[in-house]
C-alpha cells in the first residue's frame, strides 16, 4: 500500500499507553483520509449518547495521502471528536506542521482517548511516545503555550494546542497551531481540554510512502510555482479573504447588526483595502505560496492575523467599523483559543437579545471595550454571563425564551458563517444542509448564485450546485487533505488533485471515484445525526426563522423589502433531498446506503430511525 503508511496511533491518556494499529488498503480507499477517516473512526468507537465533554469522546487527528507532501496548499489536518456545541459529528481543518511532522513519524492519523490526571503534552517522536506535563503552562493563553513548545522542540515540531477557552469547556472552543491557525469550530478545542490535555507535539524523520516520489517531487514542486505566479499575477493575495467584504457589502450580503442588517454606509473602514493598508505581517500555512493571513497591529499594539470571516463577524456584525478594534477582538479569540465565527455571533445575539428584551445586560451593538470584556469572562467562564456565553448562541436562546431562538445566528447549533442570507436561497441551503452546522467550507455557492442565476430562483439548479460543492470541498479537498484556495482563487485545476492522488497511491482515480467517497463521508455523517437525535425531521436542514421573517426584510437596497419564502426554501430543501437520494426526512435510504457501501452501518441506524 502505497501513499499511507498503513498506521494509526491510538493514545489513552487515563492509562498512559499507546500503541500502534495498522489500517487495510480497503479501509484507505473506501475512505481516502482526513475527514473520511475521522468519520468512520468517531461512528464505529463511540456510543450514542456519550457527553462530549466526558472521557469516552475520543479526539480524531487526521492525515491524507497527499498531506505534507510538497504540492499546492498540503500542509492541512483535520481534527475531529462528538462535538460540545452540536451534540454530533464535528470536525474542522487547519493549516500546521503536524500534516508533514505525524506523517513522517509513521502515522495517518491518531486517535486520543481518556483523561489525564493532570494537564499533559502528548511529544511524539517517530515511535516514541511521552505524556509529559503541561502544568507550567495551563491557564495561559495559545500564543504564549506556541512559545514554550517552539522553545523546547524548535519552530520544525508540529504544534496543536488550547487556550484558556478550551482548558475552561466553552463549547466552540478551538485547536490552534503555528501563527494563526486554527481549526475545529464545533468544540474541538474543548474535547482537548476535557481531557486536560494542553498540547500535542509531533516530530518525524521517515519518509511518506510514496508509489512515484520522485515524480510527485517534480510535480509537486513545479505546481507550487505555478500557483505563486498564478497568484502574483491575480494579485488575490494583496486583500486575501477580506476583499469580498465589499462585496457582501454591495449586493446586501453582509452581517450587519446580528444578521439584521445587510450593508452598512461605514464597512468600507474594514473592507479588504483598509486590511492590506495597515498589513504588518503575511501568515500561511505549510506548502503555500499564497498566504492569506494578513497580520495588523490591534488598538493595544499586537500582531492580529484577520481574514474575512473574523472581520464580518467581530465586525460589521457587532457594528464595530474600527479596524484597529476588531483586530483586538480577533486577538483575544486567538489567544483564548475561540472561534471567531461563533463568538462574533454568540456576542452579536447576547446584543440583540438585550435590545429586544429576551434578557437584561449593559452590552450593546458598537461597544468594543466591553466586547473585550465579554470574550475574557466567555473563556474563563467567569459569572454567570461568562457561562451563558461559553455555551453559544442557541443554548443562550433556549436559556432566554421568549422566542429569541429565532434570530439565534445558527444551524444544528453551530453559528453561521459571515454571509447575510436573508435573500440568498442558495447559499441559505448550503448553510441549512452543511454536514455539521452552519459552515461556508462545504457549500460557498454565494458567488454562483448572484453572478450566473436569478437570485429569486429557490430552483432545482441551486441544489444541484450545493452537492457539486459539497463533493469538491466537504468531500475530496477535506479528505486528501488540502486547502481549496488554489482551485477556489486562482482557478487551478481540479484536475491536479487525483493527479497528486495517483502519483502518490499508484492508483488510477477520476474525480467521479472522489465524489463516489464524498457521498459516503456525507451520508455517514447523516447516520452520526440521527442516532443522536433520532427524532430529528427536515426542520433540522432549516437556517435562523429570522431571514423568513418579513417584519425584518430590508427597508432600503436591492432587496428591499424581500426575505425568504418558506415554502420555496422547504421546496428547495426537497430538491437537495431528490438529488441526494434522501427520504422527505433528509435519511439517506437503504438502497442509497447499500449502493455507498455501508449496508452494516444501515442495519445498525434501523434502531435510531427507521429506513426506507
Amino acid at each position: 500500500m502505497k501513499g499511507w503508511t498503513g498506521n494509526i496511533l491510538r493514545v489513552n491518556l487515563t492509562k498512559k499507553t499507546y500503541k500502534k494499529e495498522s489500517f487495510t488498503e480497503e479501509f484507505a480507499t473506501t475512505w481516502i483520509g482526513g475527514r473520511g477517516f475521522a468519520v468512520k473512526i468517531l461512528y464505529d468507537e463511540l456510543k450514542p449518547g456519550i457527553d462530549p465533554l466526558g472521557p469516552e469522546n475520543k479526539l480524531v487527528v487526521a492525515l491524507g495521502p497527499i498531506s505534507g507532501i510538497p504540492a499546492p496548499n498540503t500542509g492541512k489536518a483535520v481534527v475531529a471528536a462528538k462535538s460540545p456545541l452540536t451534540g454530533f459529528y464535528g470536525d474542522g481543518n487547519l493549516g500546521t506542521k503536524v500534516a508533514e511532522q505525524l506523517r513522517k513519524a509513521g502515522y495517518d492519523a491518531m486517535i486520543v482517548e481518556g483523561k489525564a490526571e493532570k494537564p499533559t503534552m502528548l511529544y511524539i517522536e517517530d515511535d516514541k511516545v511521552e505524556f509529559l506535563s503541561a502544568e507550567e503552562v495551563w491557564g495561559k493563553g495559545t500564543y504564549a503555550t506556541n512559545d514554550w513548545v517552539y522553545g523546547k522542540y524548535g519552530k520544525n515540531a508540529g504544534v496543536l494546542n488550547i487556550g484558556q477557552g478550551g482548558e475552561n469547556l466553552v463549547r466552540y472552543a478551538v485547536i490552534r497551531s503555528m501563527e494563526g491557525r486554527a481549526g475545529g469550530r464545533p468544540g474541538i478545542g474543548a474535547v482537548m481540554g476535557s481531557k486536560l490535555l494542553k498540547a500535542i507535539v509531533v516530530k518525524g524523520t521517515k519518509p511518506i510512502p510514496q508509489a512515484n516520489p520522485e515524480a510527485m517531487k517534480a510535480l509537486g514542486i513545479g505546481d507550487l510555482k505555478k500557483v505563486y505566479e498564478m497568484d502574483k499575477k491575480s494579485g488575490w493575495t494583496k486583500q486575501s479573504t477580506n476583499a469580498v467584504l465589499a462585496w457582501c457589502n454591495e449586493v446586501a450580503g453582509l452581517p450587519v447588526q446580528n444578521f439584521r442588517k445587510t450593508s452598512h454606509a461605514e464597512a468600507w473602514k474594514i473592507d479588504g483595502e483598509r486590511l492590506n493598508a495597515a498589513r504588518v505581517a503575511t501568515y500561511g500555512c505549510p506548502n503555500c505560496t499564497m498566504k492569506c493571513g494578513i497580520t495588523i497591529h490591534d488598538k493595544e499594539g499586537r500582531e492580529s492575523e484577520l481574514d474575512y470571516e473574523n472581520v464580518g463577524l467581530l465586525g460589521s456584525n457587532l457594528n464595530i467599523f474600527d479596524l484597529n478594534q476588531v483586530g483586538s477582538l480577533n486577538y483575544l479569540c486567538d489567544e483564548y483559543g475561540l472561534d471567531t465565527m461563533s463568538a462574533g455571533c454568540t456576542l452579536s445575539f447576547y446584543a440583540d437579545a438585550i435590545e429586544h428584551g429576551a434578557t437584561t445586560g449593559d452590552f450593546k451593538f458598537g461597544d468594543a471595550e466591553r466586547a473585550k470584556e465579554l470574550l475574557r469572562l466567555a473563556a474563563h467562564r467567569e459569572g454567570k454571563v461568562g457561562n451563558l456565553l461559553a455555551e453559544g448562541s442557541l443554548r443562550m436562546a433556549r436559556e432566554f425564551g421568549h422566542n429569541s431562538e429565532a434570530y439565534a445566528m445558527q444551524v444544528k447549533g453551530l453559528e453561521v458563517a459571515a454571509y447575510n442570507c436573508k435573500f440568498i436561497p442558495g447559499q441559505a441551503l448550503s448553510f441549512g444542509v452543511a454536514a455539521i452546522g452552519a459552515h461556508h467550507r462545504e457549500a460557498w455557492i454565494i458567488s454562483f448564485e448572484l453572478k450566473n442565476t436569478t437570485r429569486e430562483s429557490f430552483g432545482p439548479e441551486k441544489a444541484a450546485k450545493v452537492i457539486e460543492l459539497q463533493r469538491i470541498r466537504g468531500g475530496m479537498f477535506e479528505t486528501l487533505v488540502a486547502c481549496r484556495f488554489p482551485w477556489i482563487e486562482e482557478g487551478w485545476s481540479l484536475e491536479n488533485y487525483p493527479k497528486y492522488f495517483n502519483t502518490v497511491t499508484g492508483l488510477n482515480w477520476t474525480l467521479d471515484d472522489m465524489w463516489k467517497v464524498a457521498d459516503r463521508i456525507y451520508a455517514m455523517i447523516k447516520l452520526h445525526y440521527i442516532r443522536e437525535f433520532p427524532e430529528a425531521t427536515r426542520k433540522g436542514d432549516y437556517p435562523p426563522a429570522v431571514w423568513f421573517d418579513q417584519s425584518n426584510a430590508d427597508t432600503e437596497g436591492p432587496i428591499a423589502g424581500k426575505c425568504l419564502d418558506i415554502a420555496k426554501y422547504d421546496q428547495l430543501l426537497q430538491h437537495y433531498y431528490d438529488q441526494r437520494g434522501y427520504d422527505e426526512r433528509g435519511i439517506p435510504p437503504k438502497s442509497l446506503l447499500g449502493k455507498l457501501g455501508l449496508s452494516k452501518e444501515a442495519a445498525a441506524a434501523e434502531k435510531y430511525a427507521k429506513l426506507n
